[in-house]
């Protein structure tokens, strides 16, 4: 192995290092998947998914293509390594890849949408932190009244440096 300097990118992930802490983004790569997809004149959304209406298996919906809708997914999945902000949506989204509709491609197509004004949000790690950990977890095991499935999340703290 050689010394090749300071990291500043690496598989997507750009590295920046300041007074302050390290910052972790993947701008240019979300650029780069709003380019494939060819979302570049889409007009951006303030969230990643809307309230209502709620995304549900849709059987009377468009069937659209499969291999795009997964193509989709696979890319957002890679992009929540540094944007826990569009985790649950994302997961959420990915529930349907077995039979995609209309209305799934939709909702995709809205956090891309939600990307496009945002893709310099990342992950800060701070220099002077604490190193206490803290973990946090959500569970709803019941499931909504639609579909009965179990949802639960969790997230851990070093200091304030989200480490999972």
């Amino acid at each position: 192995m050689s010394a090749l300097g300071e990291l500043n990118s690496f598989l997507g992930l750009h590295v920046r290092k300041d007074s302050k802490g390290i910052f972790i983004h993947q701008g240019k790569y979300i650029d780069d998947i709003i380019s494939k997809f060819k979302l570049q004149d889409a007009k951006p959304a303030n969230t990643p998914m809307a309230e209502i209406p709620v995304l549900t298996e849709d059987l009377e919906g468009e069937a659209i293509d499969e291999t795009l809708y997964r193509s989709m997914i696979g890319s957002l999945m890679y992009l929540t390594s540094s944007r826990p902000d569009i985790m649950f949506n994302v997961c959420q989204c990915a529930r349907y890849q077995a039979a995609p509709k209309l209305s799934h491609l939709n909702a995709v197509k809205r956090i891309f949408r939600y990307l496009k004004d945002r893709l310099q949000l990342g992950l800060l790690y701070r220099r002077e932190s604490p190193f206490d950990l803290c973990a946090f977890s959500d569970s709803n095991f019941g499931g909504t009244g639609r579909d009965m499935k179990s949802t639960s999340a969790g997230c851990q703290f070093l200091g304030d440096r989200l480490i999972s």
